[in-house]
């Protein structure tokens, strides 16, 4: 009955193409001259790779503090850490991708340079599909849209931006456009705070508060 429900769960989650495979997998389970032979080579591997996991998290910890530490010694985590649900890890790696926000002349600029601004699909009469020019640094995006997965639980300004686009009547979003929305305006918040060493504001960030006003 279980391999029966083995191969059932493959045909229909996995594929036929793995039925194949996941035979071979309960033959080999179910001869137990077989697997006793192998089971010490299997946990070996196991053990190997558990040592593999352990050390790459360890290295991981070890960059990720160097990261910060460099951070520190701009005086920047305190600023860039004000930004509800922004890590500073997840600011550092932005940061390491973009260099020095002050050599971009606004924050619209950082998101071009992050291939995060829209590109029009249009021509004669025809309007098609917008999307993001997909230009720029491919690690920045990707750095920010990590950091948006981590924040938009965490920051009430994004995840109600978030919840607007994506149930707005007219010009809906898909949820990856959404956050592709909200990575951008992660951009353009940090480049204010770094630039004019400024404290986010989450009413600025929610547009009700003028940004020259509050500064």
């Amino acid at each position: 009955m279980g391999l029966d429900r083995l191969l059932q769960v493959a045909i229909t989650q996995l594929g036929v193409g793995d039925v194949c495979e996941c035979r071979r997998d309960a033959a080999a389970l179910a001869d137990s001259a077989g697997v006793t032979a192998h089971r010490p080579g299997a946990l070996e591997r196991a053990h190997l790779a558990m040592g593999d996991w352990r050390d790459t998290r360890a290295r991981l910890a070890d960059v990720e503090a160097r990261m910060v530490a460099v951070l520190d010694d701009l005086g920047l985590t305190g600023l860039v850490t004000t930004i509800a649900g922004l890590t500073p890890v997840g600011a550092a790696a932005i940061l390491a991708e973009t260099g020095d926000p002050a050599r971009f002349a606004s924050p619209r600029s950082l998101v071009k340079h992050a291939g995060l601004c829209p590109r029009d699909n249009a021509s004669g009469g025809y309007q098609g599909k917008t999307s993001i020019s997909g230009r720029g640094r491919p690690g920045l995006r990707l750095a920010v849209w990590r950091a948006v997965w981590a924040a938009l639980p965490n920051n009430p300004v994004m995840a109600a931006r978030f919840a607007h686009l994506t149930t707005r009547e007219d010009n809906r979003l898909a949820r990856q456009q959404a956050r592709t929305a909200c990575a951008a305006a992660l951009l353009r918040q940090i480049h204010v705070v770094v630039t004019r060493r400024v404290s986010w504001d989450p009413a600025i960030a929610a547009g009700s508060t003028p940004l020259h006003r509050a500064a």
